[in-house]
């Protein structure tokens, strides 16, 4: 069975879909084997692997019904990817009337789930339908923390729907984690926003923490991953470590 995270703040601009494509590009890049689902209808982690945005058939395909998951699979030097567009939006009306379609995905994914060791979910800056139908095919959420003041802001409605999905639709969904983005550590503010995390999750956070990067907010421009495009710089490597702190994590017995 594989490792089914999700990816995902309502909060935009914090560092979510650079999370989730590096994060699966580093689990590749060591061997593993990857599949990147893009659930968000902005289709950014699709262009972050290389795979055009207008490229079908893709999830809104699978969703809805006119295409079985196993032919929206793209093959890409850093791992795998169901791609997404803004068509994807519209699944969300769509799907509104359907019954038991929080587990369109879940179900789906079970149909090629043994190829794959890690199965990672790029999620929406929402907490809606498509959010909700990837937390329920999900394991575990990794919550991307901008380190700005408004960091905080959200996060306990985010934690309420995680806790809302385990009570009611996936009994196995927990926190895998928060992880600390654009950190600056020359700043004020960068430490009292840890600090405050921290206090508070204790050791639900990570211990790999990911810089400011300019080569990795270039990297999509590339249709590259960060650690493709420049793996020496410092975001990379960050990144790097965190593909090695997540699958050292997965070692670890259950609390």
């Amino acid at each position: 069975m594989p490792k089914i995270v999700a990816v995902a703040n309502q909060k935009g601009g914090v560092g979510k879909t650079t999370t989730s494509v590096n994060l699966a590009a580093a689990l590749h890049k060591k061997g593993h084997a990857v599949l990147l689902v893009d659930c968000d209808p902005q289709g950014n982690a699709t262009s972050g692997m290389g795979v055009p945005k207008n490229t079908r058939p893709n999830l809104y395909d699978q969703l809805v019904g006119n295409a079985e998951i196993q032919d929206c699979v793209m093959k890409t030097p850093y791992g795998d990817v169901i791609p997404s567009n803004k068509v994807l939006s519209a699944a969300s009306v769509e799907l509104v009337e359907v019954e038991n379609a929080e587990f369109l995905l879940r179900d789906q994914l079970k149909n090629i789930q043994d190829q794959y060791e890690y199965i990672i979910l790029d999620c929406p800056p929402s907490l809606e339908l498509l959010s909700v139908i990837a937390f329920t095919a999900a394991e575990s959420v990794i919550i991307p923390l901008q380190c700005e003041y408004y960091a905080l802001e959200g996060i306990a409605d985010l934690i309420g729907t995680i806790k809302l999905c385990n009570k009611n639709l996936n009994p196995k969904l927990h926190l895998e984690g928060i992880l600390l983005t654009m950190y600056d550590s020359r700043t004020n503010l960068t430490q009292q926003v840890a600090w405050e995390v921290k206090k508070y999750f204790e050791d639900r956070i990570f211990e790999t923490v990911i810089p400011r990067s300019i080569k990795l907010a270039e990297a999509p421009s590339f249709g590259k991953p960060g650690i493709i495009y420049d793996k020496w710089n410092r975001g990379s490597r960050a990144y790097t470590k965190l593909a090695d702190e997540f699958i050292h994590r997965q070692s670890l017995p259950e609390d």
